[in-house]
């Protein structure tokens, strides 16, 4: 759509997002108090999501990570504090403004209506509607359909899909939207071991190209095999932020999940291995009759 047409059409000039520099911040919070039904939820919570890096948010059920998770992506509004989105107030910016910034991935994709995948895939390029980066559309959709690994089924309905399907689909959706921050809540949830492991390295390899990713994650090992940083949140505050090997330590985890944790390095990678301390099972005996 060519600038005439634009204006013909009333469609206002948009300042678009620029490539960040190299560990610029993308997205942060700062003596951030995000109250719920009346009831504290995150309390003095200062945090940085920076380009160039993935930012693992884990913790126990409770722990304030998705309500985190909405208050980075400008969806939760701060009681105290103050969230920043490429620079600016949060609150500062329209929703079409930020859906140009970051992609939000929310834990359930549901849709009313039969939509083929590749349609589904192409929702994310709304935002650049009436921009000159909608000329990328064809291509962002299907870079996006090849690395989540659904472009085989690009044609069938998305409500005839499995849920770990849908979950990929609507990742892809959100590659689409070639946004310098990705906020993912729980993107491994619904897959198998395979597909886990494709999801990671999707958002490794959005990192390596300079884009900034935020995870929830409820497997301590991928948070640790695939994250640059991870935050441990514990009582709606977090109990350390760090690099992975310094801050999945076995004390403070047990604290945190109530549960005893050991923790190892790899034998080869180095990087931590995360298990519950559990009971040495007995084996059972069993007489001949």
């Amino acid at each position: 759509m060519n600038a005439l047409v634009r204006t013909l059409l009333g469609i206002r000039r948009r300042t678009l997002p620029e490539r960040p520099a190299p560990g610029a911040e993308l997205a942060g919070a700062t003596g951030l108090q995000v109250r719920l039904g009346g009831r504290a939820v995150l309390t003095g919570i200062d945090l940085t999501a920076r380009a160039g890096e993935i930012l693992a948010l884990v913790g126990p059920n409770g722990a304030g990570k998705s309500t985190l998770f909405g208050a980075l992506s400008g969806d939760l509004p701060a009681h105290r504090g103050s969230v920043r989105i490429a620079g600016r107030a949060a609150g500062a910016w329209t929703p079409a403004e930020l859906a140009l910034r970051r992609a939000v991935l929310p834990q359930t994709a549901v849709l009313s209506f039969p939509f083929p995948v590749a349609e589904v895939v192409r929702m994310g390029r709304a935002p650049w509607a009436g921009t000159e980066r909608e000329d990328e559309d064809e291509a962002a959709v299907a870079e996006a359909l090849a690395a989540t690994g659904t472009a085989p089924f690009a044609d069938r309905p998305f409500s005839a899909l499995s849920g770990g399907e849908r979950a990929r689909v609507a990742l892809a959706r959100v590659l689409a939207q070639r946004t310098p921050l990705l906020l993912l809540d729980e993107p491994t949830a619904a897959l198998d071991l395979r597909h886990q492991e494709l999801v990671l390295r999707v958002c490794r390899e959005r990192a390596a190209a300079g884009d900034g990713v935020v995870v929830v994650l409820h497997d301590l090992g991928l948070a640790a095999a695939y994250a640059d940083r991870v935050a441990v949140l514990h009582e709606g505050r977090i109990a350390a932020d760090g690099d992975p090997a310094d801050v999945l330590g076995d004390a403070l985890l047990s604290r945190v999940y109530r549960q005893p944790v050991e923790v190892f390095p790899h034998p080869r990678s180095g990087a931590p291995v995360i298990l519950p301390r559990r009971t040495p099972r007995t084996p059972r005996t069993f007489r001949r009759p």
